[in-house]
């Protein structure tokens, strides 16, 4: 399922787009590769770019690295990453050179079938300038498009890797 803030809601200036992704991975490994901030996480999540990431602290339950993309378009942000709450992971724009701070992506993952998981991912961004904007419009009008078959791919090819 994936829903787009309707045009003229309060919303419309935030993209907020609702997407769903089953995988082979059970919820603890989806959870832990979404908080794996070791310098392999370029390698796990081939998107991001060397180039752009650094991590800066990392704590029991959150982290504050930066992360970014040379392709389609260079962008990068600083977040903050939290998965205080079982089964959740948010990260969260402290800055970035597309979108406003506080926008904020989120990953809640439940078990799904065959020991499997089911991740329902929230992107919420508000574009800084005319590059978030077309960021945002790109994924606007592909409903998300890159984003669940990205991480779909990632994390069923970690299961067959493991498996």
């Amino acid at each position: 399922m994936r829903r787009i803030a309707q045009k003229g809601s309060k919303e419309e200036s935030v993209a907020r787009i609702e997407m769903d992704v089953d995988t082979k991975l059970p919820p603890d490994k989806v959870i832990a590769t979404l908080t794996d901030f070791t310098d392999r996480r370029p390698d796990i999540w081939k998107g991001l770019s060397r180039e752009y990431y650094e991590v800066y602290s990392v704590g029991e339950t959150w982290a504050e690295v930066r992360e970014g993309n040379v392709k389609p378009i260079r962008t990068w942000a600083k977040e903050r990453y939290d998965w205080s709450t079982p089964g959740k992971v948010t990260w969260t724009v402290n800055e970035s050179n597309f979108c406003k701070p506080g926008s904020f992506v989120s990953a809640d993952v439940t078990p799904g079938s065959d020991g499997g998981s089911h991740i329902h991912i929230t992107w919420s961004r508000e574009p800084s300038n005319m590059k978030g904007r077309m960021v945002v419009a790109m994924l606007t009008l592909t409903k998300g498009g890159p984003i669940p078959k990205y991480t779909k791919k990632t994390l069923d090819g970690l299961a067959e890797s493991n498996g």
